[in-house]
């Protein structure tokens, strides 16, 4: 009765849940690491953090860190940062947050006592419509015959 729900949809972690990932207080990981799902860093990582899941999470929680650079869709900082951030989507900076390194973002939010000791950089997603148009209006004649299909 209970594990039936699981597995009607097909998924591999049913149809809400994501796996998580945890580096415990006190562990020390040393290395690349690439998950899915969500990460919560409560102790050390030293390398790089990636992910090739568009919904991925990674949260450093106070008194976490990470030495090397975090590419995830969402990033949430709380604890201490040296290395740059990558985030196609939502970066957040919560109050104890310390980042040593740049920060990509496509959004961002910073709370009042986060440091940042590097560059904030925005970044539009690579499908951005007035992208296109800017390119349309530059080529001038030659774009309305290009769009008619006369060459």
């Amino acid at each position: 009765m209970f594990n039936k729900s699981n597995k009607q949809d097909g998924s591999k972690y049913g149809s809400s849940a994501q796996p998580t990932t945890l580096i415990a207080e006190g562990a020390r990981l040393q290395g690349d690491l690439d998950f899915l799902g969500s990460l919560e860093v409560q102790g050390s990582v030293v390398g790089e953090i990636t992910t090739d899941d568009e919904n991925a999470q990674v949260r450093v929680l106070n008194g976490g860190e990470v030495e090397g650079k975090i590419s995830a869709p969402t990033v949430v900082v709380n604890g201490h940062i040296k290395g740059d951030i990558f985030s196609s989507k939502n970066a957040r900076l919560a109050a104890k947050a310390v980042v040593e390194g740049n920060i990509y973002y496509n959004t961002l939010e910073i709370e009042r006592g986060a440091h940042v000791a590097g560059n904030l950089v925005h970044e539009l997603p690579a499908t951005n419509v007035s992208t296109f148009q800017q390119e349309n209006k530059t080529d001038g004649k030659n774009n309305s015959t290009a769009s008619s299909g006369k060459k």
